[in-house]
């Protein structure tokens, strides 16, 4: 007997996913705790795993679907026996039919493919394809009849479409036949791009995850929503640099974490924020939410795209508690290991640019925070410093906010007040 494959629980205000790709192939043997399929929300991925040894019988819900919780996405058979394809190929090749059957035997050739179609399965040119599989030939006009499977019993699996895919020189799905319009007249297809015109065998499709889908989607959403607008200052780093390099040795043997550049700005900001409330606030429609705690958001890069994962309560943790708490979110960010609690929230966010080399750039708001903190390389300029000229570190610091709740006196003060108290290390030492 068969158990359901559901899509678990997601998370709070998650409502479904979408199949990332399937880890096991249908006939694969699993044990109980391997990872089934992959499924991407708009916050993190997951993996879904078996409850108990068996075979996955069947994959109902392909790469790219949509799906809900609850909604069943394959079926996992009992381990003690053979899947179901592989025990019908047995007893066609042995020749023998169980005693009880044999008055039927004549009658079976033609029962069994209705049964196959109730399963989720069809013959097609003696091997079976999953619903998957059959997807992917249809959409690239394959015969199923023309593919010769490599799985057991025949069974078509997705590796061996692909090859004749390949094979056949098909780079994208064929055009759909042009749809009579409610006038009867024919819709005509719309154009192909130029680079198909003999240069389709140097483009490379790749599907967009759901993650990159929901960045753009709020990115898009920032843009057309805040009256965004960003100011710049810039911070002399030679007294942070000289602490660091004094204390960071000793920090580390002492603390166990790593003593960077983000707790001292992290500090800056915390001092800033109780400065200037409205930064730390929140719009809700025509009521202005102040918060009076403050949950750092940290902008971490991944092969997927920035996620902010959250350092709770920053105000009352120390240099060490916020440098290891940034460097776990990164690691869980770029393992795939990150938790919903680990998103959400968040009052303020800060993001270096700098570790990439930028020099410059204009943040964008992490919604509905109405101000973000960027920061950039640190590079040696020649600056002005008690009327002589000397080559001092400086980093271009830039605040993005929401012209509908932050004045720009507001907007320039707080920056030149984060630029004072990293300028001046021990001030921040007075702020906590």
């Amino acid at each position: 007997m068969a158990d359901e494959i559901h899509v678990p629980e997601l998370g709070e205000s998650v409502a479904d996913a979408t199949v990332g790709r399937w880890l096991k192939q249908e006939g694969e043997s699993v044990s109980a705790g391997d990872a089934l399929v992959e499924l991407e929300t708009d916050k993190i991925n997951f993996e879904v795993e078996a409850e108990h040894d068996g075979v996955l019988e069947s994959i109902q819900k392909a790469e790219g679907d949509t799906v809900t919780v609850g909604e069943v996405i394959g079926t996992l058979a009992e381990a003690n026996g053979a899947a179901p394809q592989q025990e019908e190929t047995e007893e066609e090749s042995s020749g023998e039919e169980p005693a009880e059957e044999q008055p039927e035997a004549e009658a079976e050739p033609e029962a069994r493919p209705a049964a196959e179609e109730a399963n989720g399965h069809r013959e097609e040119g003696g091997g079976r394809a999953s619903p998957s599989v059959r997807k992917l030939a249809e959409e690239y006009g394959i015969q199923l009849a023309e593919v010769e499977g490599s799985g057991s019993g025949g069974r078509i699996t997705r590796d061996d479409v692909e090859r004749l895919i390949r094979q056949q020189g098909a780079t994208s799905a064929p055009e759909k036949p042009a749809e009579p319009e409610a006038d009867g007249k024919a819709q005509q297809p719309a154009p192909q791009p130029a680079a198909q015109n003999g240069r389709a065998d140097l483009e490379e499709r790749v599907r967009v995850s759901r993650r990159r889908q929901t960045i753009a989607q709020r990115l898009v959403e920032s843009q057309q929503t805040a009256a965004m607008l960003t100011t710049f200052n810039e911070v002399d780093m030679t007294a942070v640099m000289a602490l660091r390099k004094r204390r960071k040795e000793s920090f580390q043997e002492r603390t166990g974490a790593r003593l960077g550049f983000m707790s001292f700005f992290a500090k800056a900001a915390i001092g800033a924020l109780k400065a200037y409330p409205k930064v730390n606030a929140e719009l809700q429609g025509n009521e202005l939410v102040l918060k009076h705690y403050y949950d750092l958001g940290v902008a971490v890069s991944t092969d997927e795209g920035l996620v902010v994962p959250v350092v709770r309560d920053a105000d009352r943790k120390s240099f060490a508690e916020i440098e290891g708490g940034i460097a776990d979110l990164a690691v869980k960010a770029r393992e795939g290991k990150l938790k919903l609690e680990d998103l959400t929230g968040g009052t303020f966010t800060i993001t270096n640019g700098g570790i990439f080399g930028s020099l410059l750039s204009t943040p964008i708001l992490t919604m509905p925070q109405v101000a973000i903190l960027g920061m950039h390389k640190i590079q040696e300029r020649p600056m002005v410093v008690d009327g002589e000229v000397e080559v001092r570190p400086m980093m271009y610091l830039a605040l993005s906010y929401d012209h509908r709740v932050i004045d720009g006196a507001e907007a320039v003060g707080f920056l030149v007040r984060i630029k004072e108290l990293v300028e001046d290390p021990e001030a921040l030492l007075l702020e906590g």
